[in-house]
């Protein structure tokens, strides 16, 4: 049988033991359902081979190729991933737009008597839902912004406040980045799955009620935000937590604590200011990654780099600000019952 997915909704509905993607581990590695399984049926080289088979030599000799390479390769599956599957497993396959290797595959595990299904339309079908939701359809929610300078511990209140009643989305979680020059965790989505994740975080939220996310610019790290997200927050409320600077440089040591305990990396991040600043700037800046002197480090680089350039940002907007001010950033769980407070009111 075969599911039609018409919305994100149904993608969330979807009540499957595993969602398996089959394709090959190039196209999974770019995008995929969120939750979805690699278990391809042919290899990046396979894929290449038979295609070329189809276009140079004939089409029943690619898929009599093709169908020796899906059935070996579904082997390796069944005799490792699978092999403890029970009776009842219930698997959901899809490949890239419902054809022969999710046909193939599901078939095989169809004899052995499992109750699987494919996704009509395969991973195209899901790739259409997040386009449709991010660039055709009208933006459905109402957001609030919340701002402040660098170091204000935005990111650690907005994941504070679902828990208070409050709808959010993390675009720096989805995008596994903070947001900065010194905010890299690690590997980035790519920009489509970036965008699949956000597509679902979306859906599942509450159009009627307020939704806050974090003051980003128009990309986190490598990833894009969509442009009506982005007007959206341009023209959204903001709610703006102001800290004294030494508070915020305090908070950062402690949230950036990786990058300080790594000197080199700070070091090479340092360095690439010298298209903003002066020679002499940075090199004092690099004087204090070399002396261990993080913390006038932080409060130099927000006087002189961030604090100027969130000011004339801000300058520019003629939005409503509420300000949440704080002497110090130790007690977070207040700090988000304050803002939830004032996002509630909005």
């Amino acid at each position: 049988m075969a599911v039609v997915l018409k919305s994100l909704a149904d993608v969330l509905a979807l009540d499957f033991d595993d969602i398996i993607d089959v394709r090959a581990p190039s196209e999974w590695a770019e995008d995929h359902v969120p939750g979805a399984i690699s278990l391809p049926v042919l290899d990046d080289e396979e894929r290449a081979r038979v295609g070329t088979i189809y276009k140079q030599v004939s089409p029943f000799s690619a898929r009599k190729i093709g169908a020796a390479l899906v059935a070996k390769n579904a082997a390796a599956h069944l005799e490792g991933p699978l092999a403890e599957k029970p009776g009842g497993w219930r698997p959901l396959v899809y490949c890239w737009r419902g054809g022969q290797r999710s046909g193939s595959f599901a078939s095989i595990l169809s004899q052995i008597g499992w109750r699987v299904e494919v996704v009509q339309g395969g991973y195209k079908s899901w790739r259409r839902l997040v386009v449709d939701a991010l660039y055709n359809a009208p933006f459905a929610h109402r957001l609030v912004v919340l701002d402040g300078n660098t170091g204000s511990a935005k990111t650690e209140v907005l994941n504070l406040l679902p828990a208070r009643g409050v709808q959010v989305v993390d675009l720096e979680g989805l995008a596994n980045h903070r947001g900065s020059l010194f905010g890299s965790m690690g590997e980035q989505p790519s920009q489509k799955a970036f965008e699949g994740r956000l597509a679902l975080a979306l859906a599942r939220l509450d159009p009627s009620r307020p939704v806050v996310v974090e003051a980003e610019s128009a990309k986190v790290g490598d990833c894009r935000l969509p442009p009506k997200l982005w007007r959206a927050m341009v023209a959204a409320p903001r709610v703006s937590i102001e800290a004294p600077r030494a508070a915020r440089a305090e908070y950062l040591l402690r949230a950036y604590a990786d990058l300080v305990a790594d000197v080199g990396r700070l070091d090479a991040v340092v360095a690439s200011l010298s298209l903003a600043h002066s020679r002499e700037q940075v090199a004092e800046w690099r004087a204090m990654v070399a002396a261990g002197e993080f913390g006038a480090l932080a409060e130099g680089l927000m006087e002189r780099h961030y604090d100027p350039r969130y000011g004339k940002h801000r300058a520019r907007m003629a939005v409503p600000f509420t300000e949440v001010a704080v002497e110090g950033l130790e007690d977070l769980g207040g700090l988000a019952d304050r803002v939830a407070e004032v996002v509630r009111g909005m």
